[in-house]
Order: C-alpha cells, then structure tokens, then sequence
C-alpha cells in the first residue's frame, strides 16, 4: 500500500487513459465508500453520484461535457458529482447558517472529491476532475432531481501517461501569521 504522503504529492489531473483497461463497478463503489468518510456539515452528508462505466450511459455523460473534456476521457468511467441543496449549511428551517449558504454544500463535496481522488491514486487508478460540462444536459441524461446541484464530472481509468507535477506555490507565499 502507498504511503499517505506519496499518494498526495504524485496524484495528477490524468487526460489519456489506457483504452484496454476498464475500471470496474467494484473499484468505482471502493472510491465512493471513501469519499463518504469525509466530514460533512453538521454530518449532513448530501454528496451524490451518478456512474457511467461504459455502454451508452458513459457515451450519453460524454456528450455532455464541454471543451476538449470528452477526449480526454476516452477509456475511463465518469462520475457525476452533485449535492443536495439547501441543507449543508443550513438550519432545520431552511435559512443559511451564515453568509455561504449552498457554498457549504460546494465545500462538502470538495473534500468528498479530495478523499475519491486520493483513494484513486492509492488503486494505482488516475483522475480528472472536470468542471466545463452541460449541467441541464446531465440533468437530463441522468434524471437528476431539481433538489441536487450539479458540480463536476470524474473521470476514472488507467493512467496512459504520466504528467509532471506543476509548480507550486510556497507556504509562505500563502500564508499570513498574527
């Protein structure tokens, strides 16, 4: 098994997969059960996801992603991430808990993600986290209720390359101390 601080500084956006390896049911649930143990506010707990191995469900998620995303997906699953709005980061009666509102919703499944991710790295599996997609288009192709926000669609497969780590920044270029 992969220790934690590798698995964190070698994972990649990955844009070509190995078109002869499949990801399998098994290996996309293993992903999801770890996204789940991220904390969520008040355990609120509103990530959901939509799957699309291969077949014409994953063609009909292709076709909904924008840009040059569908070609750099070619031979991995898609995971349509969404969350249930108005309720991480909200009270019982529907109000904001403070000036975010649904962003607490948004932070939620980032963290969620950051755990798919990660536990991906560690299957010796690669991902690509995609945000320029037709969202009403998912909707649609997925029968997403109007009660979820959709955010971005993974990709998951074999890794048919190997990017380098882009620069990055300093912590002190980032950080402020008092």
């Amino acid at each position: 098994m992969m220790e934690f601080n590798e698995v964190v500084k070698n994972r990649r956006s990955i844009r070509k997969y190995d078109i002869d390896k499949k990801v399998t049911g098994e290996q996309v649930e293993e992903l999801i059960r770890y996204a789940i143990y991220a904390p969520t506010w008040k355990n609120s707990q509103t990530a959901r996801y939509y799957c699309a191995l291969d077949g014409k469900g994953r063609e009909a998620v292709a076709n909904c992603l924008q840009g040059t995303n569908k070609d750099k997906t070619e031979g991995a699953a898609l995971i349509v991430e969404t969350f249930v709005k108005n309720r991480s980061g909200f009270d019982r009666e529907g109000n904001p808990d403070n000036e975010c509102g649904n962003g607490w919703g948004y932070y939620d499944l980032g963290i969620a993600t950051q755990n798919l991710v990660l536990k991906a790295q560690e299957m010796g599996l690669g991902t690509l986290i995609m945000g320029i997609r037709d969202g009403e288009a998912l909707r649609n192709v997925l029968s997403v209720p109007e009660n979820e926000i959709i955010v971005s669609v993974i990709a998951v497969g074999y890794s048919a390359e190997q990017p380098i780590m882009p620069k990055r920044k300093n912590v002190d270029d980032i950080t402020k101390w008092f």
